[in-house]
């Protein structure tokens, strides 16, 4: 069943997560390429997982590795996107051979305008940014609002933690950003996976 927002889940690592998310309407399946990231996966890994999905886009995330580096796992495993962890220079986002998405870190005390700058400045050479992890304090009405204003001006995908005591649904209505971003797990045992949390999530997303 169609989606009413886009979804991109984190840090695919095996293939129940990779087949049920894509089979649920996920867009976007990332997988940790660089070997200075947590859950790195190795190249083999990920063209056989890969290999097992369709109708999706896949995303390998990065960090320290270079561009020449990462264009050549990008071609090794065919993947349509990149997310970059460290902010990269416009020359050397020019030099991928596919399109970048941005990470970025929400931070508390950064007031509206560096913000609003940070976002106006990478624009032109990224295809959207992820926001995945909220603050530990609750956003303020103030803050609230800003994200709101941020997630309706630029594309950007929002972690579940920002919802706070909303349901996903309510979320998204309100605050509108072009989608939103899940966390892969961990296989109890190859093959078996526990996808309730996942699941009520999809089902919340689910066109009526």
């Amino acid at each position: 069943m169609p989606l009413i927002t886009s979804v991109l889940v984190r840090g695919i690592n095996n293939l129940s997560d990779a087949r049920y998310c894509a089979g649920m309407g996920a867009d976007y399946l990332t997988f940790r390429l660089d070997p200075a990231l947590p859950g790195f996966l190795e190249p083999a890994a990920v063209q056989e997982l890969s290999g097992w999905v369709a109708g999706v886009q896949l995303v390998g995330e990065f960090d320290t590795l270079s561009i020449p580096e990462i264009n050549a796992l990008a071609t090794a495993c065919g993947l349509h996107y990149v997310l970059m962890h460290r902010r990269r220079t416009p020359e050397e986002l020019a030099q991928l051979t596919i399109p970048a998405l941005k990470l970025i870190k929400w931070i508390p005390d950064m007031v509206a305008e560096d913000v609003e700058k940070r976002f106006r400045d990478q624009q032109p050479h990224v295809a959207g940014f992820v926001l995945a992890q909220a603050p530990t304090e609750p956003l303020s009405a103030m803050q609230r609002a800003q994200l709101t204003q941020q997630a309706r001006t630029y594309k950007l995908w929002l972690g579940m933690s920002f919802t706070g005591g909303q349901t996903v649904r309510q979320f998204i209505q309100e605050v509108q950003p072009l989608g939103i971003v899940l966390e892969g797990g961990q296989e109890i045992k190859p093959g078996l996976r526990d996808f309730s949390e996942m699941e009520a999530v999809f089902e919340q997303l689910e066109e009526e």
